[in-house]
């Protein structure tokens, strides 16, 4: 472990040797990480070049007017004041004040054009990262936490938006105002300019051990803050669960370890970052007091070589010298650190697209015909095997499929393929003979609709809620289709009616009633495939009714896939589909399957349905 600093407080180093000498990664894997990420920012801001460009004129007036200042009152001193000439003094002390307020001038307006330019390149960065999650694969989103997804969006961008803020600019202004006053210097005294330089050395050498650590501390900073939200959103939304099992003592110890994981990477991140600003004062002041001691003893000999003017000027130049390097150690860190938000941002926008085939059908209208060919899937299929296997079955359009077995034997994975959640591994799927990889996702997706298990709400009104399943249909649209889902009457006696404002989870009403929201979304959709997982086996009778006859009027019509619970689906259904460890065994009507005394009239028997 690191042996630089004892452990104070019960901060543990969090970065080895190896970690430091980044013997893990490949040779130049960072830089190319680093550099790419700061050419994509470069390319957001320089969508805004002629402002930045009125910017970077202003800095390069600012840092004229920084220059000219310390210069102009040496000049004033050495003319007038050491001479007790003050003819013309006015004058000068008046340019000198000119030159301060147009110096004021010139860094207010550059720093609120360049808020401008950087909360414009974070709001295209932000809007460019949401536009492509939603782009993303189910298979993306199965693999990764969303509160961690969440932190991308909010503290990784937001890393970045306060670099831009203050660094870009404060970055661009010192490397001018070092150059400029090194150039002011040696015009004044060569031997002088030299003296300031010899803290460069000691500076470089300070900054090359503590940058060596830092870009790895605030990189392992993000990924504590990802990993603790993702934690967080987790227990929330799963706080029933929590509660159900007991498991409060056991979440509190996870989220302490992530916690403590977050603080020490933050303990030693910003502990190493602080030396920077200490380190650069003590170089600052001494570099004054040697500049101050030596102009002093040169001008005491009095050979013309520095006057008390030029002593003035250096003492203010030699500060001038090492702001800007106190200025670029500090704002070091910022920008290390928004480079690491920067490559978990772009780590996540250069993930692969779902993606359609350039002749697919996008104007095709379903009927609704289906047919699985010899299909085969599995979601880890090199190391799990196939979720299902062979799998062949046709149903006509307008028909209903039910399909039973026990859980884990495949249903819901066909559920997913339907949809173009996931693609299959072998074998193909047909819609009214077209293969379903020739039919983009949204041409699909856009003539199905979904009844779940759990019926998700937004945190919106019950209007919207309902109508999210065709956003252009009206108010009398939305209110016929809750009335066909026998929601109409509970609606009626919310608060507010239509335009009760639900929770994200649907807090104010019961389990059923979400259900028959989601069945009138549904019929808004006005849909040619159905996917129904029912949800009515942990529903009271009455309501389950309700919901059973809102199904029936939502199936009318249409080809529908069940996930059969109820036998009184199973009734209905034309075809029922008997799954069993991801291989289709049996198919038929119920009536059928029944006379064949296989395994669905088994399931019977035991009241698995």
């Amino acid at each position: 472990m690191v042996r630089a600093i004892r452990k104070p407080f019960g901060y543990e180093p969090i970065l080895t040797k190896e970690d430091i000498k980044g013997t893990n990664k490949k040779k130049g894997e960072r830089a190319s990480n680093w550099k790419s990420a700061l050419y994509r920012i470069w390319q957001l801001v320089d969508e805004q070049r002629s402002l930045l460009i009125t910017v970077l004129v202003l800095v390069f007036l600012s840092a004229g007017f920084m220059l000219l200042g310390p210069f102009m009152v040496g000049r004033i001193i050495d003319n007038h004041i050491v001479n007790a000439q003050f003819e013309g003094l006015g004058l000068k002390i008046g340019l000198l004040i000119l030159v301060y307020f147009g110096l004021s001038i010139a860094t207010y307006l550059q720093n609120f054009w360049m808020v401008g330019i950087a909360q414009q390149t974070v709001y295209q960065l932000r809007t460019n990262l949401f536009t492509h999650l939603q782009k993303l694969p189910v298979t993306f989103f199965d693999k990764r936490q969303h509160g961690e997804l969440m932190s991308r969006l909010t503290n990784d961008i937001e890393n970045v938006s306060q670099t831009l803020n203050t660094s870009f600019i404060q970055v661009f202004s010192s490397v001018l105002t070092l150059f400029g006053t090194v150039a002011v210097m040696l015009y004044l005294s060569p031997l002088l300019t030299l003296l300031t330089m010899i803290i460069i050395p000691i500076m470089f050498v300070a900054m090359r051990w503590i940058t060596k650590r830092t870009g790895k501390l605030f990189k392992e900073q993000q990924q504590a803050v990802g990993a603790l939200n993702g934690m967080i959103e987790e227990t929330i939304s799963g706080q029933r669960i929590v509660k159900a099992y007991s498991q409060e003592e056991r979440i509190m110890e996870e989220f302490v370890e992530k916690s403590s994981r977050l603080r020490n990477a933050g303990f030693w991140a910003m502990t190493y970052s602080g030396f920077i600003p200490k380190v650069m004062n003590m170089l600052n002041n001494a570099s004054f007091a040697i500049v101050a001691g030596v102009g002093g003893l040169l001008a005491l000999k009095g050979d013309g070589l520095v006057t008390i003017g030029t002593i003035v000027i250096f003492s203010e130049l030699a500060r001038q010298f090492t702001r800007p390097l106190n200025d670029l150690a500090n704002q070091f860190n910022t920008v290390l650190s928004a480079i690491a938000g920067a490559e978990r941002v772009f780590g996540i926008m250069d993930e692969e697209i779902e993606k359609d085939d350039a002749l697919a059908h996008h104007d095709a209208i379903l009927q609704g015909e289906v047919e699985f060919r010899d299909v085969s899937f599995g979601y880890a299929p090199e190391t799990d095997g196939y979720t299902i296997d062979d799998v062949s079955f046709h149903v006509n359009a307008g028909e209903t499929a039910a399909f039973v077995g026990a859980t884990g034997a495949g249903k819901t994975t066909i559920m997913q393929l339907l949809a173009r959640f996931y693609e299959v591994n072998k074998g193909e799927i047909y819609i009214d003979g077209i293969p379903i990889s020739a039919l983009p996702r949204q041409t699909l997706r856009s003539q199905t609709a979904f009844v779940l298990q759990d019926p998700f709400l937004f945190e919106a009104t019950v209007f919207e809620n309902i109508r999210y399943g065709k956003l252009d249909a009206t108010d009398e649209e939305v209110i016929e289709a809750a009335k066909k889902a026998n929601a109409h009457s509970f609606i009626r006696k919310l608060e507010d009616g239509y335009d009760t404002l639900l929770t994200a989870d649907g807090g104010e009403i019961s389990q059923g009633q979400k259900q028959l929201l989601s069945i009138a979304r549904a019929l808004v959709a006005d849909p040619v495939l159905l996917l129904l997982d029912e949800a009515t086996s942990s529903i009271d009778t009455v309501t389950e009714l309700e919901i059973q006859e809102a199904l029936d009027r939502l199936m009318e019509g249409r080809t529908s896939f069940v996930i059969a619970h109820r036998l009184n689906t199973v009734r209905k259904a034309d075809t029922v589909y008997v799954m069993e460890q991801g291989k289709l065994i049996e198919s038929g009507h119920q009536d059928e399957l029944i006379a064949r005394r296989g395994v669905y009239y088994q399931m019977l028997l035991e009241s698995k349905i």
